[in-house]
C-alpha cells in the first residue's frame, strides 16, 4: 500500500472504493420490492478495446415491450430507485449506467470531437442492445439521457417504440442576447480553472474535501429520497463515489457543451431526422430550471407524428425523484400506451387533445448533477 493511500484512509478518505459504491447501490436498492439482477455487459468499445456497461434488469420474463432507461448527468443506475418497482411491475425493465460516464460502467477514451464522441456513446447502447438480446423497446432519458436518448432514436429508429424524455437537456440554441447573471459569470471564473477541464473536476479537485463539497452542493438531491430511504444522505454518499472516478465520459461530455452548459449540436436543429414513425412522450416538472418549450416546439416540427406532453406538478428537473408516483403513473400509461399499438404508425385523431400547463420558461444554463 502506498503511502498516500495510507495517509488517505488514516484521515477517513479515499478517492474511489469499487466496493463501497456497491455497497451504496445495494443500500439505496433495498427499498425495491421487485427481484432484481445486476451484471456487466461486455462490449467491443473500439478495436481491440472492451468495456463494460452496468446494467440492472428487473422482470425479465415478461413477455411485454422492455423499458429501458438512461440516467441525467452526474448520476447512475441508483436514481432510479423511486421508479423501478411501478416500472417493472407489467414489463421488463432495465437501467445501465452510461460508459464513460459513471456508475460501475468502464471509463474508455472517447474522441477529442464533440459529434464524434457522441456518436461512440450511441454506438456503447446499440451494442448493449445486441448483447443482452433486445429487439424493440421504450427508450426513457432523463436530462443528458434524454439527449442521448433521441440521439440513439435518431440513429436507430426501428429499435425505438415509444421515446419518453424527462426534462431533456440540450435541446435549444444558446439564445444570442443571452446574458447570464453576475453570479453565474463570477462562479465561472472562479471554477474557470477546473471546468475548463471538466464540469465535476472541482470535486476531484477538492481531495478528502470532496464528498463534503458534493454534500453541500447536492443535498438538495439527497433531501428528494428523504422519507423514502432510510438514510436519505447516502444519495450524496452516491454521487461521489460515481464521480470519483477516472472522468473520461464526462471529458466527452465537455466536448458537446459550449459556454454555460448549452449543447454545440442541439437536438431541435436535428429533429427532423427522427423517423415520423417514432412517437414522442415529453415530461417537464412544473419548477424545473430546463426550457418548457421544447415540447411545443417538438410538436411544432413534428406535426405528422404523435407528441405528448406532460407537466408534472411539485416537480423540477428531477422529476423522476420530485414526484415519483406522478412520474411513474405517466410512463406506466405510455408503456401500455406503445404495447397497444403493434407498429409505430400512429394515427392521431383530429379531436385528440393533450392538456398542457403554461409555464414560464426558463433557460438552461446550469450544469450540475441531473
Amino acid at each position: 500500500m502506498s503511502a498516500i493511500t495510507e495517509n488517505q484512509e488514516k484521515c477517513g478518505w479515499i478517492k474511489f472504493s469499487e466496493n463501497k459504491l456497491i455497497s451504496l447501490e445495494k443500500k439505496i436498492f433495498e427499498v425495491l420490492q421487485t427481484a432484481y439482477k445486476g451484471w456487466h455487459v461486455l462490449i467491443d468499445h473500439k478495436p481491440n478495446v472492451k468495456a463494460k456497461i452496468w446494467t440492472i434488469a428487473m422482470n425479465t420474463e415478461s413477455k411485454n415491450t422492455p423499458l429501458v432507461l438512461l440516467h441525467g448527468f452526474g448520476a447512475g443506475v441508483g436514481f432510479w430507485c423511486l421508479n423501478l418497482d411501478s416500472l417493472a411491475a407489467n414489463r421488463p425493465v432495465y437501467a445501465i449506467d452510461i460508459l464513460g460516464r459513471f456508475g460501475r460502467s468502464s471509463r474508455p477514451e472517447f474522441s477529442n470531437d464533440g459529434l464524434e464522441a457522441e456518436q461512440e456513446f450511441i454506438e456503447s447502447i446499440e451494442k448493449w442492445r445486441k448483447e443482452v438480446k433486445l429487439e424493440q423497446f421504450i427508450l426513457l432519458g432523463h436530462s443528458l439521457g434524454g439527449y442521448l436518448a433521441t440521439s440513439y432514436t435518431i440513429s436507430y429508429p426501428n429499435q425505438v417504440k415509444h421515446l419518453i424524455l424527462a426534462d431533456p437537456w440540450g435541446f435549444v440554441e444558446r439564445p444570442s442576447d443571452f446574458n447570464p447573471p453576475l453570479w453565474m459569470k463570477t462562479l465561472g471564473i472562479v471554477l474557470y480553472p477546473f471546468t475548463a477541464f471538466n464540469p465535476l473536476a472541482t470535486v476531484r479537485a477538492a481531495g478528502p474535501f470532496g464528498p463534503w463539497i458534493v454534500k453541500k452542493m447536492r443535498s438538495d438531491i439527497s433531501h428528494k429520497y428523504a422519507g423514502r430511504l432510510e438514510n436519505h444522505e447516502i444519495i450524496t454518499d452516491y454521487i461521489y463515489q460515481c464521480n470519483s472516478q477516472k472522468p473520461t465520459g464526462e471529458t466527452a461530455f465537455h466536448k458537446m457543451i459550449k459556454g454555460f452548459g448549452w449543447a454545440k449540436n442541439p437536438m431541435l436543429n436535428r429533429i427532423h431526422k427522427l423517423d415520423n414513425r417514432v412517437p414522442i412522450t415529453i415530461m417537464n416538472g412544473s419548477h424545473s430550471w430546463m426550457d418548457k418549450t421544447v415540447g411545443k416546439k417538438l410538436r411544432e416540427m413534428r406535426q405528422n407524428s404523435y407528441v405528448r406532453l406532460e407537466v408534472i406538478k411539485d416537480a423540477g428537473h428531477h422529476v423522476h425523484a420530485d414526484n415519483p408516483e406522478s412520474f411513474n403513473e405517466i410512463v406506466v400509461d405510455v408503456c401500455n400506451f406503445a404495447e397497444s399499438n403493434k407498429s409505430n404508425v400512429l394515427v392521431i385523431p383530429e379531436n385528440e387533445s393533450i392538456q398542457e400547463e403554461e409555464q414560464e420558461v426558463v433557460t438552461e444554463t446550469q450544469i450540475a448533477t441531473s
